[in-house]
């Protein structure tokens, strides 16, 4: 299937939302124009006040349009993974009484058929990602189009969350004069973009450290197989500052920005800077090792939340260690206090596209790219969720077979790049020192 085309990738989040117009073309993705407003309406990466919401979303899309100059009308959507269950399911559709060729519908089908079931009325289904056909006891297949057969099965994994989560953005996105044209839970974009295909199959822990909640998922055979959110983030981080040094949340967050770092012993004691101060007139000098203290202890707490959950899926004994995204990640030193927190080897995905180099991007450039790599197959799934012709017509027209179709299964052999061997360096003694910080300052 050749799916060039244009797509707008829509990142809604607490901070600040994201919109990404790009071309995806024989596999290359070319940002084309891009819209970065500051968010309002949402509490810990859910949206709270749709109108606030739908209003920032307005602002990011017409920054988008004007630099890309075009009007923006469909876009993909990202799903926080906030109480995300995942569950196996499985359909089965009757082709005909005699043997005929499979089609797009009978796809459509069977995916609708894996979905009746009795969802409980809070929750909402955001996604369905096939794993295989089934074409009369034949299993294996990725694309049954085409052959012949009597009955068709799939298996597959189906994505669930809160209704009121979904409802939310969509209706946020649809007040935006928008069409949600497709939803995807984020940790299912992320993973597919920025891991490796070896990262994916042998299993890797994707952290996204964003601003309103931290998200902690599991990919392992390509597949999301866990996801639990932190709500807690780097708004945190900025009002731990703001308190501690008794300055505005502005003043706080330019503080993060310009002089933080996320590991304490790679700040300077001599190294000092200017905080204004709220009752003096005049500004107060601050060490970065001391707001470096600061930070190093808010992070310490939400990454030892997230290993506690880690650790209790087995989850960082997979070899892909630890991959960080998000706004967080861009913080100085983040990569050593994560690795003496979880012991494994962990690096943060950095967008290579010119003037989006930076974590916070990843979200809205990897809807774009999970977009562009959806087969056919796959599109047709996920229209049969809500009955979306919008994406089914998508689908190119397939010729018509001269003949039965026949199939081989092949398999390839993946070469997985290893990773160099973690020098053995003591941990630090973070915990007593950070216990003893928050000790002494709030009591």
């Amino acid at each position: 299937m050749d799916t060039s085309g244009m797509y707008v990738g829509l990142d809604i989040g607490t901070t600040s939302i994201k919109v990404i117009v790009a071309e995806y073309l024989e596999g290359q993705l070319n940002v084309l124009g891009v819209g970065n407003e500051r968010a309002a309406g949402l509490s810990r990466g859910v949206i709270v006040d749709i109108d606030k919401a739908s209003e920032a979303i307005k602002r990011a899309v017409k920054a988008a349009e004007e630099k890309a100059s075009i009007q923006i009308h469909d876009v993909i959507v990202g799903i926080s993974a906030n109480m995300l269950k995942i569950e196996p399911v499985t359909g089965m559709v009757a082709i005909g009484d005699q043997a005929r060729e499979i089609t797009d519908q009978d796809v459509r089908d069977v995916a609708a058929a894996a979905i009746i079931q009795n969802l409980p009325p809070e929750r909402e289904i955001i996604n369905l990602v096939p794993d295989e056909f089934i074409v009369d006891g034949f299993d294996g297949i990725k694309d049954p189009r085409s052959m012949v057969g009597v009955r068709l099965e799939m298996n597959g994994m189906l994505f669930t969350g809160p209704k009121t989560i979904v409802h939310n953005t969509r209706k946020a996105v649809e007040q935006a004069g928008l069409n949600a044209q497709l939803a995807v839970v984020s940790p299912i974009a992320q993973g597919l973009s920025i891991l490796s295909d070896g990262e994916q199959d042998f299993g890797t822990v994707l952290l996204d450290l964003g601003g309103g909640q931290s998200t902690a998922a599991v990919i392992h055979d390509h597949r999301l197989k866990f996801a639990e959110v932190d709500p807690e983030g780097g708004d945190y981080i900025t009002k731990d500052i703001s308190v501690v040094l008794n300055t505005s949340i502005e003043n706080a967050e330019k503080l993060k920005r310009n002089y933080g770092f996320a590991d304490s012993s790679r700040a300077s004691e001599d190294n000092q800077f200017p905080v204004d101060v709220v009752g003096q007139s005049r500004p107060s000098d601050i060490s970065e090792k001391y707001l470096a203290e600061i930070i190093e202890a808010r992070l310490m707490q939400i990454l030892g939340k997230l290993k506690t959950q880690l650790d209790a899926t087995n989850a960082l004994s997979l070899p892909g260690g630890i991959v960080l995204t998000g706004g967080v990640a861009a913080l100085p030193g983040i990569t050593d206090l994560a690795q003496d927190v979880f012991d494994v080897p962990v690096r943060v995905s950095i967008p290579d596209q010119m003037g989006l180099r930076h974590p916070s991007f990843t979200q809205a450039l990897s809807l774009v790219n999970y977009r562009g790599q959806m087969s056919e197959v796959a599109l047709l799934v996920q229209s049969a969720l809500a009955g979306n012709d919008q994406l089914a017509s998508q689908v190119e027209q397939r010729p018509e077979p001269q003949q039965s179709v026949e199939v081989s299964d092949t398999r390839h052999t993946q070469t997985v790049q290893s990773r160099a061997s973690k020098t053995n360096k003591p941990k630090k003694q973070r915990g007593q020192g950070i216990k003893k910080f928050f000790t002494d300052f709030f009591e």
